[in-house]
């Protein structure tokens, strides 16, 4: 599968995440790469995927109407590399890329599908920078898994405290992961590839991870 990517540990697998990119990007984002490192020298093996709308152009943003077949690829990726059966499966992305992990796991995996045990969103869209009044919240309520969210603290698409308020919204336990960055987590600077890895395992230490 060439829209995909793995970072295997050298040990035995203790989870998997299926991570997703932004709006702009592709599976190769910096971020998404640095988190796969980091993540598999801890036991959890990583699977970065292209987004339905990356692989059909290399590049533009996505679309309303593909939204359903980006959301769905998580369940997707799941059941073609046979997940069910190999640990605590998470499932994430940056900015548009986890907003379509949330939104997906607010809608349900459906009857054939199995839902995965945590979510991780990286720089969660909250809202068009200068535009509130548009909050992308509307779904949080429905999410009752563990949510790790890392957010920049200069991000223009969220606030610390709205993102906190947001946050509140999930049903499920909440971490809320803070770094001296913007949109982008700056990986390179802030630390964020290991403060969302140390998060990812403390997420699977929780008793009914």
């Amino acid at each position: 599968m060439t829209w995909l990517s793995i970072h295997d540990p050298d040990d035995a697998v203790r989870a998997t995440l299926i991570l997703a990119h932004g709006a702009g990007g592709n599976r190769d984002q910096a971020m998404l790469r640095l988190l796969g490192e980091e993540l598999a020298q801890r036991g959890v093996r990583t699977v970065r995927i292209d987004l339905p709308f990356r692989r059909n152009r290399p590049k533009g943003p996505p679309s309303p109407s593909g939204q359903a077949a980006d959301r769905a690829a998580f369940a997707e990726t799941a059941h073609a590399l046979e997940l069910s059966n190999d640990g605590p499966v998470l499932w994430g992305g940056h900015s548009y890329g986890g907003r379509m992990a949330s939104m997906a796991v607010a809608e349900g995996p459906g009857p054939d599908a199995q839902g995965p045990d945590g979510l991780l969103l990286l720089s969660y869209p909250l809202h068009p920078p200068g535009r509130p009044e548009k909050a992308r919240t509307a779904h949080l309520p429905d999410i009752t898994i563990p949510t790790v969210l890392v957010h920049g603290r200069r991000d223009p698409f969220a606030t610390p405290e709205e993102l906190a308020d947001a946050a509140a919204l999930i049903a499920g336990p909440t971490t809320v992961v803070e770094v001296a960055a913007a949109h982008d987590l700056a990986p390179s600077k802030s630390g964020a590839p290991a403060k969302a890895a140390d998060a990812v395992i403390a997420l699977l230490d929780q008793p009914n991870a």
